[in-house]
C-alpha cells in the first residue's frame, strides 16, 4: 500500500492518506514505528495491525475519555470521533463499546433532558433540539409517553411564567412593541400563542 501524502494535524499528530483512498491519524511515534513516509509502502501486516489493533483501542479510550466531562448522543459522539480523524468503521465499533456499558444510552439522555428542561421549555423546542442532537422524532415521543403514563405532565403555563419572572417582565408595565416581542420569542420557542397569551393577561402588569 503507498503512502501518497502525510498532513500534520497538530504538533503530535498526522493524516496518513493511503493511494487506495483511505485515510487515517497516527502520532508521531507511530510513524516512525511502522516505518511511514510520504511515497513509501505500508506492509499489510502493519495495516492489519492499524486496523484492528491500535485505532479501534485508541477509539475505544477517546470516546471514554470524553464522556468524563460531558454526555453525549450516539450521533454526538459518532461525530466527535469522525472529526478526530477516525473512519466511520472504527468510530462506530467505539461507539458500540461504549453503549454496551451503557456509558451512552439515547433513551436514557432524552429522559433526562426533558426531566431537567421541563420548567423552562416547551415540548417542541425540546423535540428540535434532540433532532439536532440525532435523536429520532420517535424515541422522543416514545419517552414523552413514557413520562406521562408515570405521571409528568408538561405544564406549558408553568413554564411560561417561569420565563417571564426570570426575564423580569412582571416587574414593569410593558409598551404593545415589547409584548409583541415576547409573543414572537415564544412562538419561537415552540409554545402555544394562547397559552403564552393567557399567562401574560394574567401576571404582566398593564396589559390588555
Amino acid at each position: 500500500m503507498t503512502v501518497t501524502k502525510i498532513e500534520m494535524v497538530s504538533g503530535s499528530r498526522s493524516r496518513v492518506f493511503l493511494e487506495e483512498g483511505e485515510e487515517f491519524v497516527l502520532y508521531k511515534g507511530e510513524l516512525r514505528k511502522y516505518r511511514i513516509e510520504e511515497g513509501g509502502q505500508l506492509s499489510e501486516e502493519a495495516y492489519r495491525e492499524l486496523q484492528m489493533q491500535v485505532l479501534p483501542k485508541r477509539a475505544k479510550l477517546r470516546a471514554m475519555n470524553l464522556l468524563k466531562n460531558m454526555r453525549y448522543t450516539e450521533k454526538e459522539m459518532m461525530d466527535k470521533l469522525l472529526r478526530g480523524g477516525y473512519q466511520a468503521k472504527t468510530a462506530r465499533e467505539a461507539v458500540e463499546y461504549v453503549k454496551s456499558y451503557r456509558y451512552i444510552d439515547d433513551r436514557q439522555y432524552v429522559t433526562d433532558y426533558i426531566a431537567c428542561r421541563a420548567q423552562g421549555h416547551s415540548l417542541r423546542e425540546m423535540e428540535q433540539k434532540l433532532l439536532q442532537k440525532g435523536i429520532s422524532r420517535e424515541l422522543f415521543r416514545e419517552v414523552v409517553e413514557e413520562l406521562e403514563g408515570d405521571g409528568f405532565v408538561a405544564d406549558e403555563e408553568e413554564a411560561v411564567r417561569r420565563i417571564l419572572k426570570k426575564k423580569h417582565c412582571t416587574e414593569k408595565v410593558m409598551d404593545e412593541r415589547e409584548k409583541q416581542r415576547l409573543y414572537a420569542w415564544f412562538y419561537r420557542k415552540g409554545f402555544s400563542l394562547d397559552t403564552v397569551r393567557r399567562v401574560m393577561e394574567d401576571v404582566l402588569l398593564d396589559i390588555t
